[in-house]
């Protein structure tokens, strides 16, 4: 964490565990994994970030299967309410719903809907974000080279309209794809859809990189001093239309 605070850039705490631990689902597996287990990590994360403010806690990765999504929905709120009492700078948090918190999924769903009961300590909704992902491939997979769609009519229009009638805004955390031309294509118009409904998007990290191989087929590691065909043509917001 401090290497990536060391480059000037915000960074984002995940947790990577799908709303899980040992396959036991938090706060809905008759007491195997309890809320109290969840907010114990995060007070234990915020406190010892109390004071970084680029830092943005990403409170789980992908849950999915949820038998509840409003009993989601309050370990929540249980969490945002432990780290607002843990920290001393505000954070960004970036809250996730069901089904791999799909941006196409995340209204019909009853995530959207469910999240935004959720509310910081003094009752409003300041830096809390819904949290959304979505690929390009043939089955919003991330498995596969090739994109098929730009996911702007199937998620990103609707989820816009959703966002900016109820006063909300979201984060993109994970979108991807292959080095060729079918992903420029798409991803470009995806990312510059976002670009412009900025009051709405707060924006976009792509997966994946760090300690992912060159061979990976969603790779946007810089070979030596040269990225990625998708990172050169996409990712860098200043390069979009």
């Amino acid at each position: 964490m401090q290497t990536c605070l060391n480059t000037g850039a915000y960074c984002i705490i995940d947790i990577h565990n799908y709303a899980r631990w040992n396959g036991d689902i938090i706060g809905q597996s008759g007491g195997a994994v309890t809320n109290a287990h969840f907010v114990s990590l995060w007070t234990q994360i915020a406190t010892f970030y109390a004071s970084e403010p680029r830092i943005a806690f990403g409170l789980m990765n992908e849950p999915h299967d949820l038998l509840d999504v409003n009993v989601w929905a309050d370990t929540v709120q249980e969490v945002v309410t432990a780290i607002r009492n843990a920290e001393t700078v505000r954070h960004r948090i970036f809250m996730p719903g069901n089904d791999w918190t799909s941006a196409e999924d995340f209204i019909k769903n009853g995530s959207a809907d469910a999240l935004s009961k959720v509310k910081n300590p003094d009752g409003s909704i300041t830096d809390l974000y819904f949290d959304v992902h979505k690929y390009l491939d043939e089955d919003n997979s991330g498995g596969h080279v090739e994109c098929v769609t730009d996911n702007i009519e199937s998620s990103f229009l609707p989820l816009a309209r959703w966002l900016r009638c109820h006063g909300r805004q979201a984060v993109v955390t994970e979108t991807g794809g292959g080095n060729v031309q079918s992903c420029v294509t798409h991803m470009c118009a995806q990312l510059s859809f976002l670009k412009h409904n900025s009051d709405v998007f707060l924006g976009y990290t792509g997966w994946a990189a760090g300690a992912f191989p060159h061979t990976y087929e969603l790779s946007e590691v810089p070979i030596g001093t040269q990225d990625t065909l998708l990172v050169a043509n996409c990712l860098y917001q200043q390069n979009l239309p």
